[in-house]
């Protein structure tokens, strides 16, 4: 059951980070999902964000840094393939 509810607090996240970043008219449900879930990945390692590839995914902490690793990991993939952020 715990891995359902990654794949779709994954997907919720990576929908509103492609939403802020306006990038979801190019991304369907799975890059979403996919996006999310390296965001959340991003979040632990990079930002520090506690125990956060450990611990509850539905924790308002954890979904938050799960969403600016979501933004950060958009805006290198944008600034690789059009050379700006957008």
């Amino acid at each position: 059951m715990g891995f359902i509810i990654w794949l779709i607090v994954g997907g919720v996240v990576g929908w509103l980070a492609s939403l802020v970043m306006r990038t979801d008219g190019q991304q369907g449900i799975i890059l979403n999902i996919v996006v999310g879930i390296v965001g959340a990945v991003i979040a632990g390692l990079i930002l520090g964000g506690g125990n956060i590839n450990n611990s509850d995914p539905l924790d308002l902490t954890n979904m938050l840094y799960s969403l600016l690793g979501a933004i950060i990991l958009l805006a290198v993939v944008n600034l690789v393939r059009r050379g700006s952020v957008r």
